[in-house]
């Protein structure tokens, strides 16, 4: 696998397009304007695609490059066109009412890195893994799953929630790329198009939540219980 073997390059590669994966996910979390969300989310998945055909051209996995070109359409222009509609229709221009201030957020995510890190560095001992790209892939899979989750405990609005859960994926996605990029294409397929029908229920959601009680805000679905 290329992570386990790579040259100073490829690590050097690999490291800074996982670094500013990573980086843009902070600025999802630190943010509570929705474009920004969606143009870090886009960015993040355009570099995600970069990695992908990188990994596809060192590692020579050919296949690679079918899922970059997937990946950049449908989650560096699709998603984020179709969340952008949403937000346009909705006039839900940002977070009104989060859990966390921007800055708490931002406390919180540092502190899941530095826990990632350490997960990390013990699976690392655990596996007898030396390679520091896998050490950092591995930090940058987990941060962004905590930061996802994050998103989704900090933030009521849907577009929110559904960006937190695109976070989320997009770090496994990252973490599988690097470690094991001869992950078979159909499953690949599959996830890439989940993340499409993800979306459209959650523009159902977003519709219905707006229609019923004139908000976007997931804490109004606690009026359905009952």
């Amino acid at each position: 696998m290329t992570a386990f073997h790579a040259s100073p390059v490829v690590a050097s590669i690999f490291s800074l397009i996982a670094i500013a994966s990573l980086l843009l996910a902070f600025v999802m979390l630190g943010s509570r304007w929705m474009r920004h969300y969606l143009m870090a989310f886009a960015a993040q998945s355009w570099l995600i695609a970069i990695l992908s055909a990188s990994v596809g051209y060192i590692d020579r996995y050919p296949e690679l490059y079918v899922i970059a070109i997937l990946t950049a359409l449908f989650r560096g222009l699709l998603l984020p066109y179709l969340l952008l509609r949403i937000v346009r229709r909705m006039n839900v221009e940002r977070e009104i009412v989060p859990v966390l201030q921007p800055s708490s957020s931002l406390v919180i995510g540092a502190i899941s890195v530095v826990f990632a890190l350490a997960v990390a560095e013990h699976i690392g001992t655990s596996l007898d893994l030396s390679s520091k790209v896998v050490i950092l892939a591995l930090t940058v899979m987990l941060s962004m799953k905590l930061i996802g989750y994050l998103m989704l405990a900090a933030r009521h609005e849907a577009v929110s929630q559904v960006l937190g859960l695109l976070v989320l994926e997009n770090g496994i996605f990252l973490g599988t790329q690097i470690l094991v990029p001869g992950m078979p294409m159909l499953l690949e397929l599959v996830i890439l198009f989940d993340l499409l029908i993800v979306v459209v229920c959650f523009g159902v959601l977003v519709r219905y939540l707006m229609g019923q009680v004139g908000s976007t805000s997931t804490l109004h679905l606690r009026r359905l219980v009952g």
